[in-house]
């Protein structure tokens, strides 16, 4: 395990202090090489002058790293009163460059803690709310409050974001939203080994960077599209969307095969149907 030279403890004896097991309630699997938390640091990209939002620090092995790598502010959000003091020590050899959020991540403000700052979000996210955080990011007003995502997921999520209709069995909602409003990549795996404890799964970290130039549409009609048609994702489209208003011509005005199953229509194809959709009610 390679050290950072922070003149802090080893990752394993700050757990040992400070009675860090972890839970699996809240979804903790902790990085402790700091390798690896120096790895996903850099693949964040340069990190000078930018506020780094981190979800779910635990010991702070990841926090440490983002602070070596030059972050100007690292903003912590730990819903584990059991990390504060440890996430103290970190603050205190790093004065005026890491804030501490006790709280829960699903119910915090992003776009206040990045109101001021060009923001990052890196985070090795508890598996239990990963998704539904990624998903709340990428709801955002358009363009975001966040330069980039840098993401920890389970590698069976991290292969549904990146999917698209040459990958059939992951691709489907949150590969069309994310593929509509960002560009994402698997930057690299990670071994059960890699964390304490293992988990049962592989890991995966991945990037995400907001498309500059997004294709336009209402994301509640895309959301509602995307929703209805891969509920019965084995279906033809003309079956599985028969309870929209004005399916069939909106296919047309598509240009979409009615008999075509879901996972088989690109994201531009769903961003035009649902503005068909639309069109229909307008």
């Amino acid at each position: 395990m390679a050290a950072i030279d922070d003149g802090l403890p080893p990752l394993r004896e700050v757990i040992r202090a400070h009675g860090l097991e972890a839970l699996k309630s809240l979804g903790q699997n902790f990085l402790l090489d700091f390798n690896i938390t120096a790895k996903i640091a850099r693949e964040a990209g340069p990190l000078e002058g930018r506020r780094v939002i981190e979800v779910g620090p635990g010991p702070g092995g990841l926090t440490r790293a983002l602070l070596a790598a030059g972050a100007a502010e690292v903003v912590v959000i730990e819903r584990d009163r059991r990390c504060i003091a440890a996430l103290e020590e970190i603050s205190a050899r790093y004065p005026g460059r890491l804030r501490i959020i006790e709280g829960d991540a699903l119910k915090a403000d992003y776009a206040a803690l990045a109101a001021d700052s060009p923001t990052r979000i890196v985070s090795n996210l508890p598996y239990n709310i990963g998704t539904e955080l990624l998903i709340g990011w990428l709801r955002m007003p358009w363009p975001p409050v966040w330069e980039s995502l840098t993401l920890m997921f389970q590698r069976e999520v991290a292969k549904r974001i990146v999917a698209t209709p040459a990958e059939v069995s992951d691709y489907g909602r949150l590969g069309i939203l994310a593929g509509w409003r960002t560009m994402a990549r698997i930057a690299f795996d990670l071994s059960p080994a890699a964390f304490t404890p293992p988990p049962k799964v592989t890991s995966s970290v991945v990037t995400l960077l907001p498309r500059t130039e997004l294709l336009p549409c209402r994301l509640e009609r895309l959301e509602q599209l995307t929703a209805t048609a891969f509920n019965q994702r084995r279906k033809m489209l003309r079956q599985s969307l028969k309870s929209l208003y004005g399916f069939e011509a909106a296919l047309a005005a598509a240009g979409i095969d009615p008999t075509a199953r879901p996972e088989t229509v690109p994201v531009a194809g769903f961003v035009a149907l649902a503005n068909a959709l639309d069109a229909q009610r307008a």
